[in-house]
């Protein structure tokens, strides 16, 4: 595929791969995004995991038609991106590595040998490096989503290489090579960028600020996903949206941790409450069953949360622990929330799931917090009822 008559793409998918990072589910599959630019100077930008090391090289070997490579950009040290390094520079001798100084001070952790320092080549905010009719011109992002990740931006052909920012779930023979289906997108878009992102709002703020800056931008190529070309402002809103924390969608996220099915029946009768009281949007989550990084995305999508869980063991069922544990470390915030609490005999859900909620910034309570005695009743009503209407106020 060619982003312009100089650049192309020499990526792989992976459609073998049960769980991205070990823990997401990628039944699309994942692509590992790599590019090429051929001018004067032929520069690499990023290899790919290696899992995908045989289909990346015969991808190289094919662009390159016998051709030597000068340069190889490394945007992000993530082992998925950076799983050639070795072999590159045992197959190319004369090949230079260019990364910033962080990446720089990093790169032994991810080469057995150390390359020569004449070819570790490290660059910083604003350096540009010129390839011919073609250059590339680099800006720090730090902590989108680790240290020493950079993005560089090609001013000639309008092309932000944007690393992991504005990348998404999916193998691209499934999901296609250009971002143009919108919705699409937007649905993995969000779940990959809330679970990986999520917690480096600020520094994602950051990094759109520079590419707002950038004179001529009509292409972003990230390190996962579709490369977008069409709308670019729609894909810009929605990472303001997201990354200030802010609600992409009016409307209420139920989510329940259900042990016998008494917390679950709660929660469908909620649902029916909210949607009979005029709520635009009820999402339901079965935090036991269902996608746990598809319920953190909609955490983040909506402004407002009920979360109904059982007691156990004098605690919290743990799927809502997990569930609130990690909207903790994602730094997950700005929301109004409502609680209902299960118990036999010594309801002790509410407590925790009220001290875990405050540690996290900016998060409204509706008081007060619904107990109901294994299972929901008549007289339990009035209360449900009640907290529907705190939650939509």
């Amino acid at each position: 595929m060619k982003l312009s008559s100089h650049i192309t793409y020499i990526g792989v998918d992976d459609l073998t791969l049960d769980l991205f990072e070990s823990q997401y589910t990628v039944p699309e599959g994942m692509a590992y995004n790599s590019y090429l630019v051929e001018d004067e100077k032929i520069a690499i930008l990023d290899t790919v995991d290696a899992r995908k090391g045989d289909s990346w090289i015969r991808n190289l070997r094919e662009a390159l038609g016998g051709r030597t490579p000068d340069y190889l950009v490394v945007h992000h040290l993530e082992p998925d991106h950076s799983g050639l390094l070795a072999w590159a520079l045992a197959e190319y001798p004369g090949l230079q590595l260019i990364l910033g100084a962080k990446a720089a001070s990093m790169l032994p952790q991810f080469l057995d040998k150390a390359p020569e320092p004449e070819r570790v080549l490290t660059v910083k905010e604003g350096d540009s490096l010129p390839l011919g009719a073609r250059s590339l011109r680099f800006f720090a992002a730090p902590m989108v989503h680790w240290p020493e990740v950079m993005v560089s931006y090609c001013p000639e052909d309008g092309i932000l290489f944007s690393a992991d920012a504005f990348g998404k779930f999916g193998a691209l023979s499934k999901t296609g090579y250009w971002g143009e289906d919108d919705d699409d997108w937007a649905c993995e878009g969000r779940r990959y960028y809330f679970n990986i992102c999520g917690k480096y709002g600020i520094p994602v703020q950051t990094l759109l600020k520079k590419a707002s800056s950038l004179e001529g931008l009509r292409i972003i190529a990230p390190l996962h996903g579709p490369v977008l070309r069409e709308n670019l402002p729609y894909y810009l809103d929605l990472y303001r949206c997201w990354s200030s924390y802010g609600v992409e969608t009016e409307g209420v996220f139920v989510a329940y941790a259900s042990i016998h099915g008494g917390t679950a029946r709660a929660a469908q009768r909620l649902r029916e409450m909210l949607r009979a009281k005029g709520c635009p949007k009820v999402a339901l989550s079965d935090l036991s069953r269902d996608d746990m990084a598809e319920a953190v995305e909609d955490a983040f999508r909506y402004g407002r949360m009920v979360l109904l869980a059982a007691s156990y063991d004098g605690g919290l069922f743990t799927p809502a622990w997990t569930f609130l544990h990690t909207l903790q470390m994602k730094a997950w915030q700005k929301r109004r929330v409502a609680l209902v609490e299960n118990g036999s005999w010594a309801p002790s859900a509410g407590k925790v799931m009220r001290e875990m909620l405050g540690g996290m910034k900016e998060i409204e309570l509706v008081e007060p917090v619904v107990t109901i005695r294994t299972r929901l009743t008549d007289t339990d009503i009035p209360a449900l009822e009640a907290l529907a209407d705190g939650i939509l106020a």
